[in-house]
């Protein structure tokens, strides 16, 4: 049968995502890209917060529509949605034929076959589905009870069939699953289950066969990736894993993304400040810089403990970039508080910074607070975040300018076909600007392909370079700041 997939979502999702693709393609399926074609549909959902969810939704009424119009004969809907809100979506979205949670992705091929075993273990009676007006679904008004069913347990392995979805230069690894914490606006630990660290000698199998395939730069996630081999009582194995990772050939950059604050060690700073394939790159999500904020959020730590981490951050990896998220519009932030995250931010100077308004999802801790802070104010606030991020990023970028830099082609602009887009090692892929090529002869570049480049200009967050010589593997170090 030819099958159609959607992923949705973070890179975690889309690693599930490439495993349901190796599984069906194993089982002997034709795989399409084309939805009007495609015998079975799958949508794997994503469903953090409400804008999420409605992009899932919306995802599935789309689909659904081909078994009216089109040649699809299934539809199967997959991940944090079908976890979170199994019954209801199966009963308020007929044409639903399938759902499996995110602890049920080997199930994958009996569902496309119409012949999955249900798993009650994964099951919610009491999920309900979220605000869904503008696609006619209702909303109920009791909440998920996360502790009414047992947590997701599965994990994928090297040996697991594994179809990749992102462009053939850039894998992501995922290191673990689940999550431990209990952050008041987060519902991921009860989508995912309980922390669980895959072997290292599994990931390493996996990064060297990806690195045989031609991949050279390794994203290695998680939901906290600095927490790995602590629930194995391994402390640090992540510096440890690092290292072993830095002796495979073929691979040129790896980095890791999703740390946490508490569990940053000294291990995984020496280790990337001292492997020359390690990106001088740390993703640090902190959320707010409000003690007050930080504590109703049931965060670990406080501004004083956040200085000092990124004070020895700096420290130990010297020209490290660092990038963070906040949220704006906590129950009971106060104009003071996103005054102490403006200060904070200012202070700090992040190489690149998200910030989302607050989203008050059931299921979660924080669903039992007032969601009092409007949301025009919610919107007001991030406004004035982002604007002193683009002030500190206008100065950074107007020091690159003139500077030589090693980049890596990610492919042709979506804007013009004679402009590449390319990264610095200090930009990961998707979330990060880019480094835009222009004065080059794009068919002299490959993606995936390394070259020596001149910044000579920057837009917004973006920069502007032309390349200096021929594509070179290692012409140049992996990380510039001014």
């Amino acid at each position: 049968m030819k099958i159609g997939l959607i992923s949705l979502g973070c890179p975690k999702n889309l690693v599930d995502s490439e495993v349901m693709l190796g599984l069906a393609q194993q089982a002997g399926h034709e795989l399409t890209q084309d939805a009007a074609s495609a015998d079975v549909l799958v949508v794997n959902t994503c469903a953090f917060i409400d804008s999420a969810k409605q992009e899932s939704i919306d995802a599935i009424l789309e689909m659904a529509e081909h078994k009216k119009n089109g040649a699809c004969r299934r539809l199967v809907v997959t991940g944090c949605m079908a976890e979170r809100y199994r019954d209801e979506l199966k009963k308020q979205i007929p044409e639903i034929d399938a759902v499996l949670g995110t602890g049920e992705v080997p199930q994958i091929v009996g569902a496309i076959a119409g012949s999955a075993t249900p798993v009650s273990f994964f099951r919610s009676r009491e999920s309900l589905m979220p605000s869904a007006d503008a696609a006619g679904l209702s909303r109920e008004s009791r909440t998920p009870n996360p502790e009414s069913r047992g947590r997701p347990t599965y994990l994928y392995d090297a040996s697991t069939p594994r179809l990749m979805a992102t462009p053939k230069h850039y894998a992501y690894i995922k290191i673990a699953e689940g999550c431990d914490y209990k952050c008041a606006f987060c519902i991921i630990p009860t989508l995912r289950g309980a922390y669980r660290s895959r072997p290292s000698e599994s990931i390493v199998r996996e990064a060297r066969a990806l690195a045989a395939r031609g991949v050279k730069e390794l994203l290695l996630i998680s939901q906290d990736t600095t927490f790995y081999g602590i629930d194995r009582q391994e402390r640090g194995a992540l510096g440890r894993l690092l290292r072993e990772l830095n002796t495979i050939d073929g691979l040129e950059w790896i980095r890791l993304l999703y740390l946490y604050p508490t569990t940053i060690d000294d291990a995984t700073l020496d280790a990337m400040a001292e492997c020359d394939k390690v990106c001088k790159y740390i993703d640090l999500p902190l959320q707010h810089a409000s003690n007050d904020v930080l504590r109703r959020m049931k965060r670990p730590g406080t501004r004083q403990t956040y200085d000092r981490l990124l004070e020895r951050i700096r420290t130990r990896v010297d020209g490290v970039a660092l990038r963070t998220t906040f949220i704006v519009g906590f129950p009971g932030e106060t104009e003071a508080d996103v005054d102490e995250l403006v200060q904070f931010i200012g202070d700090h100077a992040f190489d690149h910074v998200g910030v989302f308004t607050y989203s008050h999802e059931e299921g979660t801790s924080a669903y039992q607070l007032d969601d009092d802070v409007p949301a025009r104010t919610k919107q007001a606030r991030r406004s004035r975040v982002m604007s002193l991020q683009k002030k500190l990023i206008r100065r950074r970028q107007r020091a690159l300018v003139g500077s030589r830099v090693r980049v890596v082609i990610d492919g042709p602009s979506a804007d013009h076909d004679l402009v590449l887009r390319a990264r610095l090692a200090t930009q990961a892929p998707d979330i990060d600007a880019s480094v835009f090529l222009t004065e080059c002869d794009p068919s002299m570049f490959r993606m995936g392909d390394f070259a020596e480049v001149e910044i000579v200009d920057f837009r917004d967050y973006d920069l502007v370079a032309r390349p200096v010589g021929q594509p070179d593997d290692s012409a140049m170090p992996t990380t510039v700041h001014p």
